[in-house]
């Protein structure tokens, strides 16, 4: 008996999508399955995918597909954040890292998804709660990020409870091992492993003697404090903006093992998607 009984459906909001949502309800006509999507999402195309909430989605999915790029898989993820179901990556334009297949594909990865035949990818995500007890989960980072015309974050670093470093900068990110191809990258920060169970905490463009990325274990809790110099910092939680801080505020930051779960069909790798997505070539002196 296959697995997947009901299908849940996540869209880009602006890419087309039709023709892998055609391929999605045929497949699953075929199958007595049901598909699932969200109003506003569903209802930009034709189909017969049954329209439900956000919650609905993911109490009812066996499988989410996810049709977009990073950012989708992304919201994904956080929609099924804490769940078992596995989530399905299907790429609608530039390669990304966390998309498993293209839409020509489809058919025959559901296939091997309801008979078993993929693994799944554990994901580690970090949370933390803001102001106003709003608790946010980030599946790449959260990052404190200095408002153009505003000065620089000022950011004491406390590790479960002990000083250890203030960061004068124009962001400071805490990244998952999945985010660390994301912001941190391009903050300097190392590529990780996804398979790690940690995080990171980078400055982004320091003023500081120390600038260095620090490597915490997932049992580790982190805590970022404005400093009295520090501007006004805008929280970003992959890379939307969730609120702000103002000096004398503080954020506290703790991982979820395993909190996403990405299935994985064995046609490429993350080294193999790293190579391709950011160029990795080497010194041309060993060529």
């Amino acid at each position: 008996m296959g697995m997947v009984k009901t299908v849940g459906l996540v869209l880009h909001p602006q890419r087309d999508s039709k023709e892998a949502i055609d391929t999605i309800v045929e497949w699953a006509r075929t199958r007595d399955v049901t598909v699932l999507g969200l109003p506003d999402e569903v209802g930009r195309i034709d189909c017969s995918a049954v329209r439900v909430d956000a919650a609905t989605l993911a109490e009812r999915a066996d499988l989410l597909v996810s049709l977009g790029g990073d950012g989708t898989m992304l919201r994904t993820m956080r929609l099924a954040s804490g769940r078992s179901t596995p989530v399905l990556g299907v790429n609608l334009g530039k390669l990304g890292f966390l998309a498993e297949i293209d839409v020509a594909e489809l058919p025959p990865a559901l296939s091997a998804i309801d008979n078993h035949h993929f693994t799944v990818e554990p994901r580690m995500a970090v949370r933390a709660a803001l102001p106003g007890d709003q608790t946010v989960t980030a599946f790449n980072d959260i990052a404190l990020v200095r408002i153009p015309g505003d000065r620089l974050s000022a950011v004491a670093i406390s590790v479960a409870g002990d000083p250890f470093v203030r960061y004068a900068s124009d962001a400071v990110i805490v990244a998952t091992s999945t985010g660390s191809t994301a912001y941190n990258f391009s903050a300097g920060g190392p590529l990780v492993s996804p398979l790690v169970e940690g995080f990171l905490v980078v400055p982004a463009a320091a003023h500081s003697s120390f600038n260095r990325a620090l490597v915490l274990s997932a049992d580790e809790v982190v805590t970022l404090e404005l400093l009295p110099a520090s501007g006004q910092l805008a929280i970003e939680v992959d890379g939307s903006v969730a609120g702000r801080l103002s000096p004398g505020d503080h954020l506290t930051v703790s991982a979820m093992r395993a909190a996403g779960r990405v299935v994985r069909l064995g046609t490429t790798s993350f080294y193999e998607r790293a190579r391709r997505k950011l160029r990795v070539s080497g010194s041309a002196e060993v060529d």
